[in-house]
């Protein structure tokens, strides 16, 4: 029976002061709500479950020599992008001719998250008459701080960073240290209290706020545990979301720091990084500019060596509360790095090209590829949720695309019903793209369901007033339940993002398409029995493999 909701005056009025702050260039407002409630009121660890993380193409070396000047490369390259951005002379993107909003650009560098009682902060440092200069480097879970400019204000450069990394490695061969690292990757509110008792210790806090306050971290990992190759780019991914377990590198973090870029030993590289200040694409636009720029030059750049200070080692003081508290994050820690399964699969057959050729969006396509997936392993659909952005708007965040729609569910129907034509197939399947562009183009014009839902919910609760009866109604709970839970994360990087996924019997997919192959990230928990990440990656594998056979079987006929 179809249920009609009946809204009250002052109910009303509150729908008019939100679409007055989302279209009257005034969206401070719901994107601080987001930004609380996605993240900062949210208890559960940042890593796995919100943050994060990039698995970027393989690099060639083997031996630290390699891995310091890698990352001596990466270092001088953020710099060169932050010097843009103290400038501001980052250039202004654009989508569809309209210039997009560039806040999110500032606030990954030089900020941090704090834990709260019950909610969490974050710190931008980089606002303030002396910002920091430092950046922070941990290997074998010990902390440094290096100061990566001259007394002129220059950068250091390549090569300076270089000798400077070498003397951090040297002063931390020791790996018996406590990694005290690992405490940010606990439960927000245990955090919460360990780090008050941390920071209680003047040598302590000092540490803590020197990591803080750090541009960005830079964690020099230990080799991983050989795998096949087969297996390889899912150990990566699972590196950079939570570092592989105490006993590997999930001590070598501060989960709590937005940007911390990882280099290994062995050559796989990426990143973490803590989601509440920004989105996936400011991130790539980084790598990319990083990649594509400082450390694609093989050259060491030989500068005249002025003696530079000893990079300072930060200490720590661990009572044994504290100990106590690492001995139950390393425990909690090794219990989500099993519980997570990451599956990174590299399509090859065909990229973005593809579906082009057939006018059709590429986006669009990779959705009803997932939806045809999930209908085929589950003989249903769910609700699914693809990130787009609001950028268009002053400090845009994100709003929803619900990729499961009536067209969609005829088309992944009719794909295995062996009454229907391949013709009218492929009708069904041009026929769910175009809707499904229809509902990305109003999501990104400030025309979806979730962020004014969420800001009606917001304004009842600040005002003190009844929730709306639609937020306890089962079936608002149904449909915001996302067992698909997808994002497209383009980069002109051979890399990919992954993240946890949004319900514990749920998926996480993220995927970059490029012009001739696609990345996937899926991931699912192991403890739900009714998911599973290799078979969800085999079904889009040959879901795919399907749609390309089907329109080129239609074409063929025309």
């Amino acid at each position: 029976m179809t249920k009609y909701y009946h809204i009250s005056t002052r109910m009303y009025n509150f729908i008019t002061k939100l679409m007055s702050a989302i279209f009257k260039d005034q969206r401070e407002g719901l994107s601080d709500w987001w930004m609380q409630s996605a993240y900062l009121d949210s208890r559960m660890p940042v890593a796995m479950y919100t943050s994060p993380g990039v698995v970027l193409p393989k690099m060639h070396f083997q031996d630290r020599q390699g891995q310091m000047r890698f990352a001596a490369k990466l270092i001088a390259g953020v710099l060169d992008f932050k010097s843009m951005i103290d400038s501001e002379t980052l250039p202004v993107e654009y989508l569809g001719g309209k210039p997009l909003c560039m806040d999110q650009y500032y606030q990954v560098l030089t900020s941090c998250r704090i834990p709260g009682p019950k909610r969490d902060v974050v710190m931008n440092y980089a606002i303030g008459k002396t910002p920091p200069s430092h950046i922070t480097v941990v290997h074998n879970f010990q902390f440094f701080v290096l100061d990566v400019y001259n007394s002129d204000g220059s950068p250091l450069t390549v090569d300076q960073i270089y000798v400077q990394l070498e003397k951090i490695w040297n002063s931390s061969l020791q790996t018996n240290k406590e990694p005290v690292g690992i405490l940010t990757s606990n439960h927000r509110n245990t955090w919460g209290k360990a780090y008050n008792n941390l920071i209680k210790d003047k040598t302590n806090k000092e540490s803590v706020r020197a990591i803080q306050k750090s541009i960005f971290t830079v964690c020099l990992d230990a080799p991983m545990p050989r795998v096949s190759d087969e297996m390889y780019h899912n150990k990566v991914a699972a590196q950079m979301l939570h570092g592989g377990g105490s006993r590997w590198n999930s001590g070598n973090r501060w989960f709590d720091k937005t940007l911390q870029f990882i280099v290994g030993e062995d050559g796989s590289c990426g990143l973490t990084y803590e989601h509440a200040p920004a989105e996936g694409p400011p991130i790539v636009f980084l790598v990319d500019h990083v990649l594509r720029g400082p450390v694609k030059r093989t050259e060491m750049v030989r500068t005249p060596m002025i003696p530079l200070p000893m990079p300072q080692k930060l200490r720590f003081n661990i009572p044994p509360e504290i100990k106590k508290d690492i001995e139950k994050a390393k425990q909690n820690m090794n219990i989500m790095a099993h519980e997570l399964d990451v599956r990174v699969l590299n399509f090859t057959h065909y990229g973005r090209k593809f579906p082009k050729s057939h006018k059709m969006s590429p986006d669009a396509f990779i959705q009803m590829a997932l939806q045809l997936a999930y209908y085929r392993m589950y003989q249903t659909c769910c609700p699914t949720y693809e990130s787009a952005s609001l950028r268009m708007f002053r400090l845009g965040r994100t709003e929803a695309v619900r990729s499961t729609t009536t067209e969609s569910l005829q088309f992944t129907k009719a794909m295995d019903d062996p009454s229907k034509h391949n013709s009218e197939k492929a009708a069904l399947l041009e026929k769910a793209i175009k809707v499904h562009r229809e509902h990305t183009h109003m999501a990104i014009h400030g025309q979806g369901i979730e962020r004014h839902m969420l800001g009606l919910k917001m304004m009842a609760i600040e005002d003190l007033t009844s929730l709306p009866e639609i937020f306890m109604d089962t079936s608002f709970a149904v449909a915001a339940h996302f067992n698909l839970y997808t994002s497209q994360v383009g980069s002109k990087t051979d890399c990919v993002m992954c993240f946890g996924p949004m319900v514990p019997d749920g998926y996480g997919i993220c995927y970059n398409p490029m012009d001739d192959h696609i990345n996937f990230a899926v991931t699912a928990f192991n403890s739900c029995e009714e998911t599973n990440a290799m078979k969800l990656s085999q079904f889009l594998e040959d879901s795919l493999l399907d749609m390309k056979t089907l329109l080129e079987q239609v074409s063929k006929t025309q």
